[in-house]
């Protein structure tokens, strides 16, 4: 969360280019839209099942990383494909998600402009899909969230790859009978990839760099450009660590609200 937050401040100031950034989670963790109350969760249950916790700068309800891939583009919010408001930018990179999903030889949707998730669902970010989220077979694939501040325009999302949809609500501040239900609701509603695409879990098919590649061609061929593969700058690495110190590893900023 600090890196994706270090380059969208580095290209809005002109240091960097736009960045299109892929990453996995080294462990499995959950992450808590930015106005999410901490109530929403069990931290017992978090402990117990061995996962990590972190508040993510952009809005939406929780996720839990694990076995997918998320994705991040980050730039100024003058350059053309940021232009507009937060759902013109919706639009765009979902042409490009499904552009990449296409490569992937998953026939994928995007949910209509007219699609929110109203206030009686979950807690759970993949209970149903928002606007212009990605659905396969009418079910939720990815979930994305967006960010506009400080002259910038952050947007990630998340891509499961394999695994149980349905494994957040393990650790939702929820009672036994309840969180039955919503697991099974769950399990009807959202999808990973591996289902989507018939695959078995340890299919070659799910490698993880050849799933980037095809998302990256996706956003190369649907916004016209050309991507450059990149590291980090210096700069970059120390506005990550400032903000992994002062807010992202803060008790204070995780468990607000």
């Amino acid at each position: 969360m600090a890196v994706d937050e270090s380059i969208a401040e580095a290209a809005a100031a002109g240091d960097v280019p736009p960045t299109l950034r892929f990453y996995r989670w080294q462990s499995p963790t959950v992450s808590l839209g930015r106005f999410q109350k901490i109530s929403d969760i069990d931290e017992a249950r978090i402990v117990k099942q061995g996962y990590d916790l972190v508040r993510r700068a952009t809005g939406g309800r929780a996720i839990l990383h694990a076995e997918e891939l998320t994705y991040s583009v980050a730039g100024p919010i003058a350059e053309p494909h940021m232009a507009g408001g937060v759902m013109d930018a919706y639009l765009r990179f979902s042409n490009a998600l499904l552009s990449g999903l296409t490569i992937l030889g998953l026939k994928a949707e995007k949910a209509g402009a007219r699609a929110r998730a109203g206030r009686e669902l979950s807690a759970a970010c993949f209970e149903m899909p928002s606007a212009y989220e990605i659905t396969a077979g009418g079910r939720k694939l990815m979930g994305s969230a967006q960010s506009r501040r400080k002259g910038y325009v952050l947007q990630h999302g998340s891509l499961p790859l394999r695994g149980d949809v349905a494994r957040l609500v393990d650790v939702l501040a929820l009672p036994c009978a309840a969180q039955e239900q919503l697991r099974q609701q769950l399990r009807r509603q959202a999808v990973t990839l591996a289902e989507a695409l018939q695959l078995s879990p340890d299919s070659d098919q799910l490698d993880f760099p050849r799933i980037a590649a095809a998302m990256a061609d996706g956003f190369a061929s649907t916004l016209d450009q050309d991507l450059e593969p990149g590291t980090l700058s210096p700069n970059e690495l120390r506005r990550s660590a400032e903000l992994i110190r002062t807010r992202y590893a803060d008790p204070a900023w995780t468990l607000q609200r």
